[in-house]
């Protein structure tokens, strides 16, 4: 099943895609899988998130395999657990790649030169450069997407994929969610700086009782047992939920 999902009715009509299966409308715990299309990117690209497992599970969970345009090796976990068989007890939401701009150039930020991990209405500051913030939070329509999204889905867990720093970040959520990740990938938890404007912080300050953190992926591409492991990972800590105790 495909939605397209775009324009001023677009936070309307992913409400009503919310505990609705691709099964029969009765049934008591609809599984299933299904994409949708939530808008597009400044230069025109779809961008796309890929529902499923339990769709009327409360127990929801948003993996972003990309926001970095030249950091997307994400985008191999996010399409394993695409591909993979819808999960039980878990409504899981994958957007593969939030920045296709960025990523069809190899540059950090969108068609316009925005880094979107900066442009979001938590502690935004105008940066320039490498960094540039926008001219106002959610300035871009690739982090009005994800705000929209994040903001219907409430999810109780949130990773974002980055690189090349080949860590799990303490990003201000829970702390035994964001151990039990570095312990099952077998990367180190450390706590990276808190930068102004970022989607993690964001969520963190917004929706206290879920959880967003950033996964710092080792340079260059994920091979295919690679990308198995986190993909497990993120199923395994989504079952579990996401308790928020110990914030940092």
């Amino acid at each position: 099943m495909k939605l397209h999902l775009g324009g001023p009715l677009a936070l309307a009509l992913l409400a009503t895609t919310i505990g609705t299966g691709s099964g029969t409308a009765n049934a008591a715990d609809p599984t299933g899988s299904r994409t949708v299309t939530l808008g597009y990117s400044v230069q025109g690209r779809p961008i796309t998130a890929v529902e499923t497992g339990d769709l009327d599970s409360p127990n929801r969970t948003l993996v972003v395999g990309c926001i970095h345009g030249n950091e997307s090796a994400g985008i191999a976990v996010a399409t394993r657990l695409a591909r993979g068989a819808p999960p039980s007890e878990l409504d899981l939401w994958i957007v593969p790649d939030l920045n296709p701009d960025g990523v069809t150039a190899g540059t950090r930020g969108n068609g316009h030169g925005i880094d979107l991990n900066r442009n979001f209405p938590w502690r935004w500051q105008p940066l320039s450069g490498l960094f540039d913030s926008g001219p106002h939070p959610l300035s871009e329509p690739e982090s009005r997407i994800a705000y929209r999204l994040i903001s219907r889905l409430q999810p109780r867990i949130s990773i974002w994929f980055h690189q090349h720093l080949d860590v799990v970040d303490e990003s201000g959520g829970s702390l035994a969610v964001e151990r039990r990740f570095a312990a099952l990938t077998g990367l180190r938890l450390a706590r990276l700086t808190r930068e102004p404007g970022s989607v993690a912080g964001w969520e963190n300050h917004r929706f206290r009782r879920g959880t967003a953190f950033v996964v710092e992926l080792p340079a260059g591409t994920l091979d295919r047992s690679a990308a198995a492991r986190f993909a497990k990972a993120v199923l395994t800590v989504s079952r579990a939920g996401a308790p928020r105790s110990q914030a940092g």
